[in-house]
């Protein structure tokens, strides 16, 4: 059980930095009007695992904080991951 968290703690992290760069990334491609990242890519990043990243960039680059409806999406997102990552080590807890 400790490997498995060890290995989902490292998981959260590489892909929450690669989404706090996603939104740098497109926060820049935004200011000179560039081809930007698909929102729908934004989310799944956040819902796989990188919304630490992903509310990190939204602060750190202000990006994304005031469009209504993509800050619902990602709170779903949010609330999604932590519920199904709760649901797994409550499964695997009782695996013995």
């Amino acid at each position: 059980m400790k490997q498995i968290a060890i290995a989902y703690a490292a998981t959260l992290f590489v892909l929450s930095v690669i989404t706090f760069l996603l939104y740098g990334f497109d926060k820049r491609r935004a200011r000179i009007d560039g081809r930007r990242i698909p929102e729908k890519t934004l989310q799944l990043f956040a819902l796989f695992g990188g919304w630490p990243g992903a509310l990190c960039g939204q602060q750190y680059f202000r990006h994304k904080t005031k469009k209504a409806s993509f800050q619902i999406t990602f709170w779903l997102c949010v609330i999604l991951h932590i519920a199904a990552i709760a649901g797994f080590f409550y499964v695997m807890s009782g695996i013995n």
